[in-house]
């Protein structure tokens, strides 16, 4: 059996799984994605694809920390959400893993309603911290999403063109 077979399936495998862990909070999904395309490119003996395309592979697989971390927080600080808010968000994400997969969305949403509420004590203004960090997580998965789209539109250009 040829060995680039091995690493090819490797290469699908760690894209298959880092576009899961773009939903999925515990994975690392677009840096895996990136692992998978390199390892592919790398396979190939980067004939098809060279420095140029990893490197704004690489640069995306960069934008889409800052992707990860803004969303949510932006969506938390437009609502002046406190710092238990978030703390929330996050514990809210973990323990809804245990859930899934309607623990999937709603262990951020009540993560942050509950940090929120330990904060205010006002079940309204919890409620809207809440929705609002929600709303900036699924913007953060949709934001993420259209870079691992645009990251595989540019493997597969480089590939074959």
């Amino acid at each position: 059996m040829d060995p680039s077979f091995i690493f090819y399936l490797l290469a699908v495998v760690l894209v298959l799984v880092g576009i899961a862990g773009i939903i999925l909070p515990a994975l690392p999904g677009i840096p895996l994605v990136f692992a998978g395309l390199l390892v592919a490119a790398w396979t190939d003996g980067f004939r098809h694809v060279g420095w140029v395309p990893l490197t704004v592979l690489g640069l995306l697989t960069l934008t889409s920390f800052a992707v990860d971390i803004l969303a949510t927080v932006v969506g938390a600080k437009r609502v002046q959400a406190s710092s238990k808010a978030l703390w929330g968000t996050f514990i809210g994400s973990i323990v809804g893993l245990f859930f899934m997969p309607i623990g999937l969305f709603a262990g951020p949403l009540l993560g942050a309603l509950a940090g929120e509420y330990w904060h205010t004590r006002e079940l309204g203004r919890s409620t809207k911290v809440g929705l609002a960090t929600w709303m900036g997580i699924l913007l953060g998965v949709a934001l993420k999403l259209a870079i691992v789209i645009a990251m595989l539109g540019i493997f597969a250009f480089s590939w074959f063109f």
